[in-house]
């Protein structure tokens, strides 16, 4: 429990650790580019409207300047300085970003102001100086009554070309000030803004890539996909992964090897169609697990299993088993079980017989109990004697033995046909499948003879076993109930039984072991007779 307690602290920690790391990352990368993109916006828009400023105030002073009221009728005549006051003043009330508007004659007197107090008086500031600026209009920086201002002076001609005097538009600084601090403040708040929807999209994102790497640090999580891949190369069965387009995403050696004639091919990134069958491909559309399927194109049985995200099938797994690993696996599995059963019934039949001793001797019926023991000594020396003097094979001499017994309890007559003669050298055949086909033979007749139809029938059965060099002939005949003609050509299919669900596979697993080394099983059979099964090897053999 503390161990995965420990566990789950340590992927918090990592979660938070991960969500921390892109989290201060993006952070700093979210800060510094907002700032330096405001302030070097902030910085291009301060010189985009000090120059729009300045040609604005170039561009009312120079307006000014040739207006015919000044050029043509001249500053010095009254009336017409009463009219052009009158005009500059509507001027001036029309232009927002223009503080004061000031015409200077030649000899230095104001003949017009924005504050009409001060026409007429002497304009005492600095005079503009046109010999160094030849398109006769210049903004500067300058003093004047109102503090400090930004000015534009454009110098005044009359018809004859001769300069009478010069006009100023001037913007005090303090507004300017003003404008410049509330676009500070615009890029400011824009620059903010823009910092929290990236600190959102970056909290966002780095929890996608959280989840993304399962709670593990990147580094982990690298040593984990690099163990993964080693692991998967070093498992015998194949692991094919494709996606829900029918793209293999992922194929280990075992599978390309089962798959591929040359094991440089690379299957991943390929159509599952190059495999060659439409199994893989059903199974992408029915996104269901299936088991124990068999592929047409090698000798492989395959497992698919789908990957499920929050319930939606994004992809599935194949694993490849070698059909003949199977197989041999089968074998020694099977041989085993019919080892155990024989060893069951040996101790059962045991058993009996020393109860049968123990109640003799406790009827003081000692004579009689000495004479049983040796009687069943000497049955028993019989069989084991018999059994070892006809089959050399330890193994299937074993279930012989065991299945005498199990026939002595079911009152069957177990005999050893005449001339039986089985010697392992005579032929290659492995233990496991010569006990696994003999095993299933022998517990079909005892089923048949032990049929409530044929309780009261004699039980015979006759077992023979024949070797020589390169030929095997095993024979199973009973006195059973008999195999009805229409059932004759089905016995051997998986899964057909005439004794109800969950039979049927042991006479369809002798075939399959048969035909795998190229034996050959027949069967005769009467009903209400008995039936004959024959099984025969011959040295053409391929596998053995």
């Amino acid at each position: 429990m503390n161990a995965k307690k420990n566990k789950n602290a340590s992927k918090r920690v990592s979660l938070k650790g991960i969500q921390n790391l892109f989290f201060r990352t993006q952070l700093i990368l979210i800060i510094s580019l907002a700032l330096i993109l405001g302030i070097a916006g902030t910085l291009i828009n301060i010189q985009f409207e000090t120059e729009k400023r300045d040609q604005n105030l170039q561009n009312v002073a120079e307006t000014i300047a040739n207006s015919p009221m000044l050029t043509e009728k001249g500053l010095s005549e009254e009336e017409n300085q009463v009219v052009f006051s009158e005009y500059l003043d509507t001027l001036k009330d029309t232009l927002d970003d223009i503080d004061v508007i000031s015409v200077v004659n030649k000899d230095g007197i104001r003949i017009y102001h924005s504050n009409n107090a001060l026409i007429g008086t002497r304009y005492d500031g600095n005079m503009p100086d046109f010999e160094s600026n030849t398109d006769r209009y210049y903004a500067a920086d300058e003093t004047g009554p109102s503090g400090s201002q930004r000015r534009a002076y454009a110098a005044v001609y009359n018809e004859d070309g001769e300069y009478i005097g010069v006009v100023m538009a001037i913007m005090l600084m303090k507004n300017i000030q003003t404008e410049t601090a509330q676009m500070l403040l615009i890029f400011l708040i824009i620059t903010v803004v823009a910092i929290l929807i990236e600190l959102i999209i970056a909290g966002e994102l780095s929890g996608k890539v959280k989840k993304s790497l399962m709670g593990y640090e990147p580094d982990v999580f690298t040593a984990m996909y690099k163990m993964r891949d080693n692991i998967l190369e070093t498992l015998a069965e194949g692991i094919l992964a494709f996606d829900t387009n029918g793209m293999i995403q992922f194929a280990n050696e075992s599978a390309i090897r089962m798959l591929c004639d040359n094991s440089l091919n690379n299957l991943v990134g390929q159509s599952v169609d190059v495999i060659g069958d439409d199994i893989l491909s059903r199974n992408i559309k029915s996104g269901d697990k299936e088991r124990n399927i068999n592929l047409t194109k090698a000798d492989i049985i395959l497992d698919c299993v789908p990957i499920k995200e929050e319930g939606i099938t994004i992809g599935t797994v194949a694993i490849l088993h070698n059909r003949a690993e199977y197989t041999k696996l089968m074998e020694e599995l099977s041989g085993t079980r019919y080892l155990v059963d024989s060893m069951r019934a040996n101790n059962h039949d045991f058993t009996n017989k020393l109860h049968v001793i123990l109640g003799l001797i406790q009827m003081e019926m000692y004579d009689d109990a000495s004479a049983y023991i040796q009687n069943i000594t000497m049955v028993q020396r019989e069989n084991i004697s018999k059994v070892m003097h006809v089959v050399s094979e330890p193994a299937v001499a074993a279930l012989l033995i065991g299945k005498i017994a199990r026939a002595s309890e079911l009152n069957v007559n177990f005999v050893f046909r005449e001339g039986c003669c089985f010697s392992a050298t005579d032929m290659n055949l492995p233990s496991e499948m010569l006990i696994t086909v003999i095993g299933n033979l022998l517990d079909n007749a005892f089923d048949a003879m032990n049929e409530s139809a044929h309780c009261n029938k004699h039980k015979e059965l006759m077992f023979g076993i024949y070797s020589k060099p390169g030929a095997v002939l095993i024979t199973v005949d009973d006195t059973g109930s008999g195999i009805k003609p229409e059932n004759i050509n089905l016995i051997f299919e998986n899964g057909f039984s005439t004794k109800g669900e969950g039979r049927g596979t042991g006479l369809y697993q002798v075939k399959s072991m048969v035909e795998n080394f190229d034996g050959k099983i027949t069967v005769e059979s009467q009903e209400g007779v008995g039936t004959s099964f024959s099984v025969s090897f011959t040295k053409e053999n391929k596998n053995v």
